[in-house]
């Protein structure tokens, strides 16, 4: 993925080192005042209290600007600076640090963050409308574009300079990604069907789709959000499910297909319970069947075997000639 973003090349000094030039700087000033108020009084001195004066204004002028330079990042965080309007890198050094003060700054999170997209209704490849929600984890990759490719600023609850308002941005980005993967999710919904209707084939589907589906929803995901430098981290389908208006209709689908699948194991179970009890009968002759016996006992063992409920014997105690 093409970058502009770059580590900032600034001038960079200690935090603590320069908290101990700004707590000494106002000591200096004061202490100058003082000595220049009291060379006014004295003889011949006046041009050396003069420069004194102008020394301790100079003192005070620093000591503004290097408060304005302080900044501290914690881990996962990062400092965008610009010179004027222009990009001059990112900074992301952990720790307590000091740049020019004339460098604008804007931090940003570069922490995972997770989205539980609500369930959306969207049409399969068949036309049947479904239920189909995502959970997403993602976070910022790209500094530059997340803050200059895309109107993250304007969105942003403050719309004032590039400084302060870190929390504003990120909720801009959050929004972005919100939009960008419902869009995602209903382009690979689309593309599939919500199962195969009990057909035996080898198409994929979004209910046995697995691992393939998710593969593409991140690639669908990655290359819509790349434009605003976020990393997709994890991207699943949470919730798959009929629409409302459907879903009655496919539960007694189903229902009737879990019948028949079920009555097609039955009816084969007990065909091969008919045919060993007939080759038992015949290979340990216990007794002799023509045609029409076989075919009554046939019909009478898959009535007993196939019927949902429990068989009434008859006792027969005549013949086999009766």
């Amino acid at each position: 993925m093409e970058t502009k973003e770059f580590n900032f090349k600034g001038v960079t000094m200690n935090g603590f080192f320069m908290l101990f030039v700004a707590l000494l700087l106002p000591v200096l000033a004061v202490w100058g005042v003082y000595k220049s108020i009291v060379l006014f009084e004295m003889p011949n001195h006046g041009w050396l209290a003069g420069v004194l004066m102008a020394i301790s204004i100079i003192l005070a002028i620093c000591e503004i600007l290097i408060l304005g330079g302080f900044l501290m990042l914690e881990p996962n965080t990062a400092r965008v600076t610009t010179w004027f309007g222009k990009y001059s890198g990112t900074f992301t050094r952990t720790g307590f640090y000091w740049i020019n003060p004339f460098y604008s700054t804007k931090k940003v999170s570069l922490r995972a963050r997770n989205l539980d997209a609500e369930p959306i209704k969207v049409n399969d490849k068949v036309g049947n409308p479904v239920m189909i929600g995502l959970v997403l984890v993602w976070r910022l990759k790209d500094t530059y574009k997340a803050l200059f490719e895309v109107d993250s600023q304007t969105m942003a609850s403050t719309t004032g300079s590039i400084g302060g308002d870190t929390k504003g941005l990120m909720h801009a980005l959050e929004n972005f990604v919100s939009v960008q993967s419902y869009a995602a999710l209903r382009q690979v919904a689309g593309q599939y069907a919500y199962d195969d209707n009990d057909e035996n084939t080898k198409e994929l589907t979004l209910r046995s789709g697995g691992d393939e589906i998710t593969e593409q929803l991140e690639a669908k995901l990655n290359e819509r959000l790349s434009l605003a430098g976020i990393e997709v981290v994890e991207a699943r389908i949470n919730y798959l499910a009929y629409a409302p208006e459907i879903a009655a209709v496919m539960l007694r689908r189903q229902q009737a297909s879990a019948i028949i699948t079920a009555r097609e194991k039955i009816v084969e179970g007990a065909v091969s319970m008919v045919k060993m009890a007939l080759d038992k009968l015949s290979s340990e002759e216990i007794v002799e069947l023509d045609d029409d016996k076989k075919a009554a006992m046939v019909s009478n063992l898959l009535v007993v075997l196939c019927a949902d409920e429990q068989a009434q014997p008859v006792v027969n105690t005549g013949t086999l000639n009766q």
